[in-house]
Order: C-alpha cells, then structure tokens, then sequence
C-alpha cells in the first residue's frame, strides 16, 4: 500500500471532492438531455406508426442518442473491481479455461460462451464465444445465451442431410447473426427502443477437420499455431476503408475515429440506433451485424492454442506478445484458469480501463508444463522478493510508495521476465513483499493504480 504526507491526503480530499461534484453536474446535464431526447424519440415512432412510414434517421438525432452511450461507457471506479469470474472443462480433445474481471468500469458488460459438443448430432462440435458489451449488458447477455441456437438451427447451417459442408457452416453463422439481430431489434421495439446497448462478438466454432473463427467488432482471436501467431481475426473499426465507405454510403461519418464521432466499432449486435437508415438493408447499416468467418483446417501436429478476448485485453497487448507470454504460462502451469486469470492482472496492471474476458483454448500440442521453466520462474520471484526487501531497506527513514519500487524495479535488467508481461506480471509477487514488509500499510489506499506506475 501506499504512504503520504497529510499534506498530500488534504490536496487529494479537496481535489476528489471537486471532481465528484462536476461529476454530478454533468450527470445532472446529460439525464436531462437524454429525457428530452427519449421524449421526442416517444413522438416520433408515434407518428411513424401513425403514418405507415419510416423517416432516414439523421446524424443529429444519433449523436444526441450517443451522449448517454459516451457518458456510460466512460464511467470509471474510484478501484478497480478485481474479483474474477472463472471456469474451465474439457472435451473432444480440447481444454479451456476463461477469466473474466470488471476492471475501472462502473458496471460489467461481457459475457461469454464455452460449449464442448453441440446438440442435434454434432457432438464432437464445439462453441466458444466474448461477447463485449457497450452501453449496457443485455445485447451481450443475450447473445450468450442464444446466439449458438440461431447458428445451428437455421436451414443454412444445416445444409442437406449429414454434416455441414465448409460453405453450409459459413452461411449458417452469417445467417444466425443476422438473425438473432433483427430478434433482439423486434423485442426491442416492444420494449419501445428501451435498450441502446450493443455488444462486439468473436469466436470459435471447432469442428474435428476446421476451425471456424467468427468476428464481429473490435474483439479478436488468434491461433498460435508452432509457437508462432499463424491467424488473428481483423478488427472492425470505422477508419477502415470498407468499413469506412458503408459508414458514408448509409449518410454517416467518420469523426476522431468513431461512427459519426461516437461509437468506436463499425460492426456489432444491437445498437439499432445505427440501424434506422431507410432503404439500405441490414449489412449497409452505420453499424453492420454482419460477422467475417475465416475456416481454417486443423493441424494435429502443429495447433497449439486459441485466444479469446475482448479489447481490453488487446488495448494492452499486441497479437505476438500475448501468445509468448501465454505460451510461457503454460510452460510452469497446467492450470488455464490461473493462466486466463494472469493475462488479466497482467493486462490491469498494463494499464487497461476497461472490462477485460478472456478464453483459452488449448489443442493436445499445447506446450507442457517444463521442470526447466518452473524452475526458473521460482528463482526469479526470490530474486524479485529480495530486491523489494533491498530497495525498503535503502530508503532508511520511512517507507518508499509502491510507485518508487516499482520505477526502481522497471530501470533494471531482469533476466528472465515473462515475454510479453514483462515487470506488470509480476507485480501481484512485488505487492505481496512490499505489503508484508510496510508497517504503515493503509488498507483505503488504491494500491492498484497503474496512473504513475511506469
């Protein structure tokens, strides 16, 4: 934990106060905005089912939706939430593991799917899913819960008797997307457009002969095929060209980045709000709920791994430097929890703001615990619990804040950090000894702060 002056705590006091009371001003500001929008909204559909007719909606009216999106999906804690949600299984010759953690976001909006062996005659077939949801949780809880239903069961993915072709299971995913979407925009419209919430999806559907990797939104998936990243899905994001030219073909822009300045992700499930252009079908929306599906054949030999996550983990970590410090992982452990579980902290104390999940997926060839590596992670935890105690020990009078520990520990060449995590995993072992070791030890004090850290 950290120690200050009381100098510091009185500064801090005033200045949290200030902040929290802007804060309820603006909180005040925008629910006012969003009554007076939601109630020319209620007009409108009237007079649209009045009418017998749809009006093109216009950029004005969705950026005005968006303020409510923005200030929801911008809301921090005061501390991170860092309980975690777990699970894990096995079957059909694969093993997964999952963590899912709600980080600095004032609520938790991802949800996920984990299947091994699929009904209806497809049960050496398996599902994994994150769903990522942004201003609300029920597109992703909803998707959990039924979009693997709407891809196996619609006529496309089924084909003509036996198993699915390649192509029958391409369809069929790209059908039962748009399918759960216009579901979930027909129960919102009973609901009276109550639900504004919109989730990103990325996933796997494994079969005994391919890998399916599904993509909607900024999620991703990777394969780590011979210790290397052989495939990783694209992230759909408004800057690019395509997407970029649908955004303007359906009367939108592209503004810092975002589909008419406000929402980052060119593809999702939900948000109908983006949904509403007249004439242009479901796939040339401002957001498109159309998934890129990529089939890959499996290789025995050589598949080693598959990685789930949604941005927040991606926000922190590149493609190459998550899987060698996945791979280290599972070099000094067999347990993916644990594994999924360090990607997140790791990711946390990276810097990420935002919910973090995560799914591994791992193939008979995935690396094997090695006496070697276990070996060498043991003595780099004595060496990093030794050089704590030393860097408190120099300070003489007082104790240093974890901050200084840390910068000290960052300007040193460490053998042997693990790639991709470097010092930021290891920071749970570093805390543990300084806690231990500081007798001012403060338990209000957020010691998880990443603001100052490097």
């Amino acid at each position: 934990m950290y120690f200050f002056s009381r100098k510091w705590v009185a500064e801090t006091v005033i200045s949290t106060r200030l902040r929290k009371s802007e804060k309820r001003k603006m909180k005040k500001r925008r629910a006012k905005e969003t009554r007076r929008e939601q109630k020319k909204e209620r007009i409108r559909r009237r007079k649209e089912r009045r009418g017998g007719h749809k009006k093109r909606i216009s950029v004005r009216k969705i950026r005005a939706t968006d303020l409510e999106n923005q200030d929801i999906m911008g809301a921090f804690l005061d501390k991170p939430k860092m309980e975690k949600h777990n699970a894990q299984g096995q079957g059909n010759g694969l093993r997964y593991g999952l963590s899912s953690m709600q980080g600095w976001r004032v609520e938790m909006e991802d949800a996920h799917t984990a299947v091994i062996g699929l009904p209806s005659g497809l049960e050496t077939w398996s599902f994994f899913a994150v769903y990522d949801g942004h201003a609300g949780s029920q597109v992703a809880k909803y998707c959990c819960e039924h979009l693997l239903d709407h891809i196996t069961n619609n006529q496309d993915f089924k084909g003509s008797a036996g198993a699915p072709s390649v192509e029958n299971v391409k369809n069929g995913i790209r059908t039962g997307f748009l399918e759960i979407d216009e579901h979930m925009r027909v129960m919102s419209e009973k609901k009276h457009g109550a639900d504004r919430s919109g989730s990103t999806a990325v996933g796997v559907l494994i079969s005994p002969q391919h890998t399916y990797f599904i993509n909607c939104g900024d999620s991703r998936g990777l394969l780590c095929r011979n210790r290397k990243v052989y495939f990783f899905t694209q992230d759909h994001k408004p800057s690019n060209p395509l997407e970029k030219e649908r955004i303007q073909n359906a009367g939108g822009s592209v503004m810092i980045q975002r589909v008419n300045g406000s929402l980052a992700v060119s593809r999702a499930l939900g948000d109908f709000d983006y949904k509403c252009v007249h004439g242009k079908g479901p796939t040339e929306q401002l957001v498109s709920p159309e998934p890129e599906v990529h089939d890959i054949e499996r290789s025995e030999e050589d598949d080693q791994f598959i990685i789930l996550a949604c941005d927040g983990i991606w926000d922190v970590m590149g493609n190459e430097e998550l899987c060698d410090f996945v791979r280290s992982r599972l070099e000094v452990t067999d347990d993916l929890e644990k594994v999924c579980n360090e990607v997140v902290d790791t990711c946390l104390y990276k810097g990420s703001r935002d919910n973090m999940s995560v799914i591994l997926i791992c193939f008979p060839n995935a690396p094997k615990v090695s006496p070697e590596a276990v070996k060498k992670e043991e003595e780099l935890d004595k060496y990093l619990e030794s050089r704590v105690e030393e860097i408190i020990k120099k300070q003489g009078e007082g104790v240093p804040d974890l901050v200084h520990v840390m910068r000290t520990l960052a300007s040193e060449n460490i053998p042997s950090l693990p790639p991709g995590g470097e010092l930021a995993s290891k920071r749970n072992v570093i805390e543990a000894v300084y806690n231990r070791l500081n007798p001012y030890k403060n338990d209000d004090t957020d010691s998880t702060s990443t603001d100052d850290m490097w």
